[in-house]
């Protein structure tokens, strides 16, 4: 049985490294209140070196291998510098590390995000608006389904 991802533990950590990420998906969605379950946490990363090496720091001491691979390679440099996904398990669960949101990369993105107070973190994720977006363009069963719960949360928000 898959758990929910830690996913406040991961953000901390992520922030105490310095890691520019803005936090995309369906994570983005629930801290927003949307009211829904998810099991992994997607974040985009800034692929400027500097971040990739404040990630590099933060994937290391969350343990992260990449997933579905029994050899449990640890993501590098390299792997950090492309754009693709890099679906990883980590200690706390799971978390899908992209370079790119479909032609999209975190600079791009940084205006279509809001920066949430979260204890004592300030973390930027993508709004609702530009996240329904992102789900309708996938089109996948599970992106689908979560449209109304999204429309819901941004018809809420809008009061």
């Amino acid at each position: 049985m898959t758990t929910p991802t830690k996913s406040f533990e991961v953000i901390q950590l992520l922030s105490r490294h310095g890691v520019q990420f803005i936090v995309v998906g369906m994570t983005a969605g629930v801290l927003q209140g949307a009211p829904a379950v998810t099991f992994d946490l997607d974040i985009l990363y800034s692929r400027e070196a500097e971040n990739i090496a404040r990630l590099l720091l933060a994937l290391e001491e969350l343990e992260a291998v990449f997933r579905g691979d029994d050899r449990r390679l640890v993501p590098n440099e390299s792997h950090l510098q492309s754009r693709g996904h890099k679906l990883l398990m980590t200690k706390y669960g799971i978390v899908d590390a992209l370079g790119a949101l479909d032609d999209l990369e975190y600079d791009d993105l940084t205006s279509d995000t809001v920066v949430l107070e979260i204890e004592d973190l300030e973390v930027r994720v993508l709004g609702l608006e530009r996240l329904i977006e992102v789900k309708e363009k996938a089109g996948r069963a599970k992106d689908v389904a979560v449209l109304p719960l999204l429309h819901a949360t941004l018809a809420r928000s809008r009061g």
